[in-house]
């Protein structure tokens, strides 16, 4: 098991992967990125700081994603199958896929989670795939990073309490992650329309959290009206969250994006994006805003890498509304993935499998 407080990306370097004759494609599932410290915060944190620096420096290439749904169906928004490449800079370049698909009624319908995936990673200098990981945990784990990283620059100092509307997994890699890292945290306010989803994770994150106080809220008002930092993730396609619920220096990390009203970007002090072209796209409100002519480029206060080296500030006062609307980069899944494709080399772990 790696010490995840010690982890270094720099550290770990091309000579941990010895090459061989016949070219060898590694495989790790679930379990084996877990053990490599892939189910707790430390790891992903590490890798999206790399991701974010990346991003505001400009090595790196990720076209935009396409989104594959079937042909006729007028499905959910949460269905479709989603193609993430990206190439990435840094100490050890290399280049990969994240090829996630989703269905907004897996769980109630097939007793199998929302959303699965592979990611697959190709060596920079020859182009041929080196591995292909599950990306399940990963593509929950790093969402969750974004938000701990963002609340480093973007929440008020000291926040007590967290809202999250919706309770499924990506709800628990949130909080978990952010209990993880900010252990100032007091309190945590859920809500969920299933009331039973939200008492299980409450019932989930307490066993691990005994200092912090889980209530389960009445409404997605009441919850978001409490919290110091916020979460969204559902998988709606109609805004439910007007500004007026939204308390005095309240970040707002909208990972499921549909979740705010309009007027909370007008209002807000600050909208961030983790990448605006990723963003300003596929009709989401942001999008939405942009095509009627009430938001533009030059109204976004930034994207987070540029936060993340410094070249604009974060939060300035303990009043400011912040909004962070990420719409998930695949340079996160692919620096994530590098991380612990290069662990498990270090480590001889994976089941190897020979390309011919």
């Amino acid at each position: 098991m790696i010490d995840q407080s010690q982890l270094q990306l720099q550290g770990l370097k091309r000579a941990d992967r010895t090459e061989k004759p016949v070219p060898e494609l590694l495989y790790l599932n679930r379990e084996t990125i877990a053990s490599l410290g892939g189910d707790s915060s430390w790891l992903y944190t590490e890798a999206l700081v790399e991701a974010l620096s990346l991003h505001a420096r400009g090595d790196y290439v990720q076209p935009l994603k396409p989104y594959l749904r079937s042909a006729g169906e007028k499905g959910h928004i949460a269905d479709r199958i989603i193609a993430m490449p990206a190439s990435i800079g840094g100490d050890f370049p290399l280049s990969g896929l994240k090829w996630i698909g989703s269905k907004h009624d897996n769980p109630q319908e097939r007793s199998k989670e929302r959303a699965s995936g592979v990611i697959i990673l190709n060596d920079a200098a020859s182009h041929f795939p080196i591995a292909v990981l599950e990306a399940g945990l990963i593509s929950s784990m790093r969402t969750a990073a974004v938000t701990v990283v963002a609340a480093k620059h973007l929440a008020r100092a000291g926040f007590r309490t967290i809202a999250c509307v919706g309770c499924g997994l990506i709800a628990h890699a949130q909080l978990n992650s952010l209990l993880e890292q900010f252990d100032h945290v007091q309190e945590v306010y859920l809500f969920d329309q299933s009331l039973p989803a939200a008492e299980r994770l409450a019932g989930q994150l307490q066993a691990k959290f005994p200092h912090v106080t889980f209530s389960t809220a009445v409404s997605a008002e009441q919850a978001v009206r409490e919290g110091e930092l916020v979460v969204t993730c559902t998988v709606t396609d109609t805004p439910y969250i007007p500004f007026e619920w939204i308390r005095k220096g309240a970040f707002i990390s909208n990972i499921s994006i549909m979740d705010v009203h309009k007027e909370v970007y007008l209002q807000a002090d600050k909208v961030i994006v983790d990448d605006w072209d990723q963003s300003n796209r596929e009709k989401k409100v942001l999008n939405q805003l942009v095509l009627e002519g009430k938001f533009s480029r030059e109204q976004l206060y930034a994207e987070l890498g540029e936060i993340v080296i410094g070249a604009k500030p974060g939060r300035q006062n303990e009043d400011e509304i912040i909004i962070l609307n990420p719409m998930g980069m695949a340079i996160e899944d692919i620096a994530c993935a590098r991380l612990i494709y290069l662990l498990a080399c270090k480590e001889d772990v994976g089941l190897k499998l020979p390309l011919y």
